[in-house]
């Protein structure tokens, strides 16, 4: 069994700062890789930001130089720092990890973390 938590998420000004967290626990093996996805109202969940166990990082293009993902290997955690943030990247901010654990290869969605960007 495997579970992914997020927190971090909040209400923030535009040109703010929010950092997320996500961490991964259970029975894990290893951790291949770990993104953060966010959906807004009436939209598609669409892929922020992912990283690898190499640490190899991509960005969907909207979130490039504003956004930075990261990760602690030891804690099983990867972060979301969001710098000058837009009203547009208001969304429900999901983790996703892809683990192996003792049992299986896992694809675990976290429950979610309410980022909201307003004046």
């Amino acid at each position: 069994q495997v579970q992914v938590v997020e927190s971090g998420g909040g209400l923030v000004q535009p040109g703010g700062s929010l950092r997320l967290s996500c961490a991964a626990s259970g029975n894990i093996i290893t951790i291949y890789a770990m993104g953060w996805y966010r959906q807004a109202p009436g939209k598609q969940r669409e892929l922020v930001a992912t990283i690898t166990r190499g640490t190899g990082t991509t960005y969907t293009d909207s979130v490039k130089g504003r956004f930075t993902i990261s990760r602690d290997s030891a804690k099983n955690t990867v972060y979301l720092q969001m710098n000058s943030l837009k009203p547009e990247d208001t969304a429900v901010y999901y983790c996703n990890a892809d683990v192996l654990g003792t049992l299986r290869r896992y694809n675990q969605w976290g429950q979610g973390t309410q980022v909201t960007v307003s004046s």
